[in-house]
C-alpha cells in the first residue's frame, strides 16, 4: 500500500466532510480518539453519529498532507489544518494521526493537534 497516497486520500475526505467515504476507510470495529472524545467511540455507527455531530458543529477545516512515517501494523502521519472562520479568519493547526491497519481498514485512530502560533 502507498501509505502517503492512502493518507492523501483519507484527509481530503476529512476536508469535505463526507462522512461516508471516511467509513470506508474504517474497519467496522474500529477505535476511534481524538480530543473531543478521549474515552474513544467503536464501531461504524459510534464514529458515524460522532463524525456527523463533528462536522455540523465546526467550520470548513482544509486538511493537507505532511509526512507519513510506517510502523508495524500501520503508520504515522502529520497533517496541518486551516480551519475558516465564519467571520473569514483562519486558525492554524498541526496533528499528528496513530493509524493501526488490517489490510486497507483502520482498526484504530488516535487523533492529536495543537493550535499553532
Amino acid at each position: 500500500m502507498d501509505i502517503a497516497q492512502y493518507n492523501a486520500d483519507w484527509l481530503r475526505a476529512w476536508t469535505e466532510k463526507d462522512v461516508l467515504r471516511l467509513l470506508e476507510f474504517y474497519h467496522p470495529e474500529v477505535e476511534y480518539r481524538d480530543g473531543q472524545v478521549p474515552q474513544g467511540v467503536k464501531g461504524h455507527a459510534a464514529l458515524k453519529a460522532y463524525l456527523e455531530g463533528l462536522f455540523a458543529a465546526t467550520p470548513p477545516m482544509t486538511y493537507i498532507p505532511d509526512e507519513v512515517w510506517p510502523i508495524p501494523g500501520g503508520y504515522c502521519g502529520r497533517w496541518y489544518c486551516t480551519v475558516t472562520l465564519p467571520d473569514g479568519s483562519a486558525r492554524r493547526l498541526r496533528g499528528f494521526d496513530l493509524v493501526l491497519l488490517e489490510g486497507d481498514r483502520i482498526t484504530f485512530n488516535e487523533v492529536y493537534t495543537h493550535t499553532l502560533p
